[in-house]
């Protein structure tokens, strides 16, 4: 294949019938190939705003997930999260008629009582303390808990430590404190910090609960801020737990 260049552009002459001493070539206008210059500039600008615009795009959505990523993950919010889940599944076993709310004053615990003793009131309390069953029923009732004076076997107490979330788990009895009231029970337990940075939300209390004529409904309310100490970000935890088991019956 032969050809001119002519006006700027690459003109094909293509073979059309061999002879015996040289081919009949024919001028081909529809073989015209390549671009002008003027052709070439518009095509690469087009590119690179096509380029660009796209390079913009998946920056502002890389930007935007990488936001949203550290906002639910940051520490504050993983510890709200724990606290409720810790909280929730504690209070779900555990009996209905064995649970107190205390108010705390220095180290010494107190049962948290209502004013009245026939109406409906809502007491409130600085800690609270789970007594729930941590082994299985066996079809032998292996470890007598069909026996109506056994109420629970392990405890959890859920408190206010200065600015620190904290829960013990130990068994019951002794429980974490003294019927009555007194200092907190540090013998044979496992404190998990659920959440630092924590604190009451206004002036109420971090746990409350409904007395009905002096017995407690069984739901429990926990009212704590969580705030993050690297800015001004925080998140409140207000969730109930209902207990579900009610022994002795």
């Amino acid at each position: 294949m032969n050809s001119i260049k002519k006006e700027n552009r690459i003109y094909a002459f293509i073979p059309q019938e061999k002879t015996a001493n040289f081919y009949q070539c024919r001028f081909n206008r529809d073989s015209l190939a390549g671009f002008t210059l003027l052709e070439t500039i518009i095509s690469i600008s087009i590119s690179l705003i096509v380029i660009i615009a796209t390079g913009v795009l998946l920056y502002t959505g890389n930007r935007i997930w990488f936001n949203t990523y550290n906002s639910v993950h940051k520490p504050f919010k993983q510890e709200a999260l724990s606290t409720m889940i810790a909280f929730g599944q504690v209070g779900r076993k555990s009996n209905r008629l064995n649970y107190k709310v205390y108010n705390v004053s220095g180290e010494t615990f107190t049962p948290a009582a209502p004013v009245s003793l026939i109406d409906t009131e809502v007491v409130s309390g600085d800690a609270v303390e789970f007594r729930y069953w941590d082994v299985p029923l066996d079809s032998t009732d292996s470890h007598n808990l069909l026996d109506p004076d056994k109420t629970a076997t392990a405890y959890a107490l859920f408190y206010l430590s200065g600015n620190v979330l904290k829960v013990d788990y130990g068994p019951y009895p002794p429980g974490g404190v003294p019927n009555g009231g007194g200092t907190r029970n540090t013998t044979g337990i496992t404190t998990v910090v659920l959440a630092t940075n924590a604190k009451k939300i206004g002036t109420g209390k971090a746990f409350s609960h409904t007395v009905v004529n002096n017995v407690g409904s069984g739901c429990v309310r926990i009212n704590v801020s969580l705030s993050d100490p690297n800015n001004t970000d925080s998140v409140n935890v207000m969730t109930a737990t209902t207990m579900r088991n009610i022994w002795p019956r």
